[in-house]
């Protein structure tokens, strides 16, 4: 498992300084809708139906006011609205990058 070796706010975005070199920039409104949490995506029953969650809430100008490592596998943040159930893991964070430098599954391939 790849760690982060640094993790830094620069203005709105959380800036990670991974172990392998690679750097990875996240809006902090971006982090706070991704949130993997049973209180933002909602929890699923016994029939797959998910009840609760935030689908349409908006996080246009929440920050992260701190963060907290937990464990060697992940970060929770603490966000400007009071969120604070999710937990980041490093794998989680590498796949939002990924998902987000990755080119639209329509662009032409040479």
């Amino acid at each position: 498992m790849i760690r982060p070796r640094d993790l830094q706010a620069i203005g709105d975005e959380i800036a990670i300084l991974w172990e392998d070199g690679a750097e990875s920039y996240y809006r902090m409104s971006d982090l706070r809708a991704a949130s993997p949490s049973a209180e933002a995506r909602g929890e699923a029953d016994l029939f797959g139906r998910v009840h609760g969650g935030e689908r349409t809430r908006s996080h246009d100008g929440v920050r992260v006011d701190s963060w907290e490592w937990v464990g060697g596998y992940a970060v929770r943040f603490i966000f400007s609205d009071g969120h604070r159930t999710g937990l980041y893991s490093f794998a989680y964070l590498r796949e939002l990058a990924d998902r987000r430098d990755a080119p639209p599954s329509d662009a032409p391939t040479s």
